[in-house]
């Protein structure tokens, strides 16, 4: 049960990185989630089984890493403070970044990306608590080993029903792509096959008339000049009456 030392040192370097990450990524506070497809009765199903043994050996893990008294263990201060740094690294990501993957995932059942990364996280869980385990078997007691041990052997099942699951996702949208492709295919063929239409464009445009000019209305006769008083009629011209005297 031993394991690499620089294996283990990548994944407490790993732990921290997964809970950062995990935090950086919460939904935005009223934004709507995207649509997603249609989950089988079947998947769904099988997904909320997982996610909630994972929420309950998150707990007992918590709870059993708690009770780990290193401080007792008859061994050296290195491998003491090399372990319990490993137990503080469990800690963290347990009560931060998994949750919150477990999250991410029940709410996108169908997503790839959330399972592998809720895979990667459970990989680092899985090596780091291997070797908090052998620890606890060669230092520290019966009780402690026996509970952790347990932990361990439950963390390594739902990695592999995990690892089942992705393999069945990757399968059906490899799927899904090739029937989309098919029908695109399907799609072109029609569309160079169908005889061309032939539109006829008319862009010859009316000659337009120029805008007919108003009539000139004529200018109005301009009347003769008055003749002054006193002025000698013009010969031919009959003179006019003297007025008629009252008798």
């Amino acid at each position: 049960m031993k394991r690499n030392s620089t294996r283990i040192r990548q994944c407490l370097f790993l732990l921290p990185l997964l809970s950062a990450a995990a935090s950086a990524q919460p939904p935005s506070p009223g934004q709507p989630a995207a649509p997603s497809a249609p989950v089988s009765y079947a998947s769904s199903s099988q997904l909320n089984q997982l996610l909630s043994q994972l929420e309950q050996l998150s707990q007992a893990t918590l709870v059993d890493l708690a009770g780990t008294r290193i401080d007792r263990w008859k061994t050296d201060s290195n491998t003491k403070r090399q372990t319990q740094a490993n137990v503080e690294s469990l800690q963290r990501n347990l009560k931060a970044a998994l949750p919150e993957i477990v999250t991410q995932l029940r709410n996108s059942p169908e997503n790839l990306a959330a399972s592998f990364k809720l895979y990667r996280n459970l990989d680092a869980l899985y090596d780091v608590l291997s070797s908090v385990v052998e620890a606890a078997g060669a230092f520290g007691s019966k009780d402690e080993f026996q509970s952790l041990d347990n932990d361990f052997n439950t963390i390594e099942t739902a990695r592999r029903s995990l690892a089942e699951r992705m393999q069945g996702l990757a399968e059906s949208k490899e799927g899904e792509l090739a029937q989309l492709r098919a029908q695109v295919r399907s799609a072109q063929a029609a569309a160079s096959s169908a005889p061309p239409t032939k539109v006829i464009v008319d862009d010859t445009e009316p000659v337009k008339k120029p805008p007919a000019k108003p009539k000139k209305k004529p200018a109005a006769k301009a009347a003769p000049p008055a003749k002054p008083a006193g002025t000698t009629p013009a010969p031919g011209t009959p003179s006019p009456k003297p007025p008629t005297q009252p008798q």
